[in-house]
């Protein structure tokens, strides 16, 4: 059958399918407080998730440390509307933090479903469960453990105590090893490749439990394999973390772009469509935007 009537319809069921493929991922960029310049930092953030292309970006701001403590209090965005939380948000260093219902209710959302992306140095320093969310944190040895991969990428754990505390040293270019082939986000990747400028953080410690370490780079001061970007399933939640970016420089990075969209499109939904550009870095040569 070929009538006009049975060409429309099959028109309309076509762009209807188109539709329904083409919905973005409705994502959260949550931020307002940070040791970091997160004024700086959120409009890159927002306009390197918008030129991805699947994300339908809101940022949410919320009140500083120092706001009144009801405004504070009274703060509490509406998670169930978002697939994806990407925090840009810390309380480190806030001296006597108050703990208000929405940092619980966002935890509670990644347990139910919702996905997490913990960019650079976001999280909650003195929430008591967010750690074990994260699985690493930015803390002293008493905290918790630390793990490094050793060189056939096996996990090698230090007890809580031992060893050094968290820590980077002045930002310069570094290598990333990519160890996750099979991951989603890992898909298509080269196994090595050269990040512009930015901080090899070391030592992080948490309970570091249900990890799956990513990508590492040998920092100066430990000469040890150290986790940069790992995910963790939370619940029926998925967690991406990246502890790259501290700056517009290091975000300028094509390697850093291509793995930060994929890691939020694989917390939302479990999967990555993203491709990997033909400009993405090589093992000795980095890649930014706009050269």
């Amino acid at each position: 059958m070929n009538t006009p009537t049975f060409r429309l319809l099959a028109t309309c069921l076509l762009l209807g399918a188109t539709a329904v493929s083409a919905a973005p991922v409705k994502l959260m960029l949550l931020t307002g407080q940070n040791n970091h310049d997160w004024r700086a930092t959120t409009p890159v953030v927002k306009d390197i998730l918008q030129q991805a292309g699947p994300f339908e970006v809101t940022v949410v701001i919320s009140p500083a440390a120092t706001a009144p403590q009801d405004e504070q209090m009274a703060f509490g965005p509406d998670f169930s509307a978002f697939q994806v939380v990407v925090m840009n948000w810390n309380d480190f260093g806030v001296k006597n933090p108050l703990q208000p219902a929405w940092m619980d209710k966002l935890l509670a959302h990644v347990e139910q479903g919702g996905g997490l992306v913990l960019y650079h140095a976001a999280g909650f320093e003195h929430h008591p469960g967010f750690a074990a969310v994260a699985g690493l944190v930015w803390q002293q040895p008493a905290f918790g453990d630390r793990i490094t991969l050793d060189d056939k990428g096996q996990i090698v754990r230090v007890a809580k105590g031992e060893g050094p505390g968290s820590g980077h040293g002045k930002r310069f270019e570094f290598p990333l090893k990519m160890w996750a082939k099979e991951h989603p986000i890992c898909a298509g990747l080269p196994e090595v490749w050269l990040h512009t400028e930015d901080e090899a953080w070391f030592a992080q410690r948490g309970p570091a439990q249900g990890m799956e370490v990513l990508a590492t780079t040998v920092a100066p001061e430990t000469k040890q394999n150290e986790p940069m970007i790992w995910t963790r399933n939370q619940g029926k939640g998925r967690v991406f973390v990246c502890r790259l970016g501290h700056d517009a420089k290091a975000m300028g990075c094509i390697g850093f772009r291509t793995i930060f969209t994929r890691g939020c499109e694989w917390a939302a939904s479990g999967k990555v469509t993203l491709p990997v550009p033909p400009n993405f870095p090589t093992a000795d040569k980095t890649s930014v935007a706009g050269n």
